[in-house]
């Protein structure tokens, strides 16, 4: 049997930024999928707060360079790579300078939240399926963590549903405990459209906030994880929602998280 190729998506990954679990999670998670065989790549957004020099940053020209549509806007896209020190795992950073140049993660010195952090997240996730296309690496599953991640599975139905690359790619959608308050503006709409998507596709994202991101990558992923944390009374009463719905799966962050998900994945991709 062929190695299994699992791609993951998040918000941030340790050493190179932690502000929330997702970070540990995901240094945790792939090089254990690694050192049980698995084939991985890692995607996250390059924000400014990561030190490139320190960590050892560098521009993979041959994989920049495409232009990335958010609304009527286009936007190039840079992709960096670097390694996890005493891991043999390389992560690829997608970058753009309006984006992710500015010196924090989703809230200015003043703690409000970025305007943009809507197209931010739109930029992301086109960002790493355009590279992974690019790359020409076929992912046997798509693990998408935490909501700007969330339109991911959806694409994956859609727009990238007949490519070669992704035609036989299962979506997980992990859902973390890092709900905020934000309403987006401006058409996020038409901002999140790609080919092959009608407005009624969208529909959850007219709500313009946390939730309409966490209920599309809930609705079309192959399988949700809630992720091991305590979750607020209104994201409990959206679990308690989709649960009618489709199953919502749980893994322990214990001894058996990593066997959990080997299960998983195999079992996503037979």
């Amino acid at each position: 049997m062929s190695k299994l190729r699992i791609l993951y998506a998040a918000t941030e990954i340790n050493p190179f930024l932690q502000t929330t679990k997702v970070a540990e999670f995901l240094r945790k998670l792939p090089q254990g999928m690694q050192e049980m065989g698995m084939e991985i790549r890692i995607f996250v957004p390059r924000f400014g707060i990561i030190n490139e020099r320190k960590n050892r940053l560098h521009e993979v020209v041959r994989l920049s360079g495409i232009n990335i549509a958010v609304g009527e806007e286009e936007k190039p896209l840079i992709i960096k790579v670097a390694s996890i020190p005493n891991a043999k795992l390389q992560v690829y950073f997608i970058d753009n300078e309006d984006y992710f140049h500015r010196k924090s993660v989703l809230v200015d010195k003043n703690n409000q939240f970025h305007a943009d952090n809507d197209e931010r997240a739109i930029f992301f996730c086109k960002g790493v399926l355009e590279t992974v296309k690019k790359l020409g690496w076929a992912p046997d599953i798509v693990h998408c963590n935490d909501w700007m991640t969330g339109l991911i599975p959806m694409y994956l139905k859609t727009t990238y549903k007949k490519d070669p690359i992704f035609k036989d790619s299962k979506s997980i959608f992990t859902v973390y405990n890092n709900e905020f308050a934000h309403k987006f503006e401006g058409d996020i709409i038409e901002k999140a459209k790609m080919l092959d998507i009608d407005d009624e596709m969208l529909t959850h994202l007219k709500s313009a906030d946390f939730g309409g991101f966490i209920k599309i990558g809930m609705e079309y992923a192959d399988s949700v994880i809630k992720s091991d944390e305590d979750f607020s009374d209104n994201l409990n009463a959206l679990f308690n929602e989709y649960s009618q719905k489709r199953s919502i799966g749980q893994v322990a962050a214990d001894d058996n998280l990593l066997t959990s998900y080997y299960a998983l994945y195999n079992e996503l991709a037979s």
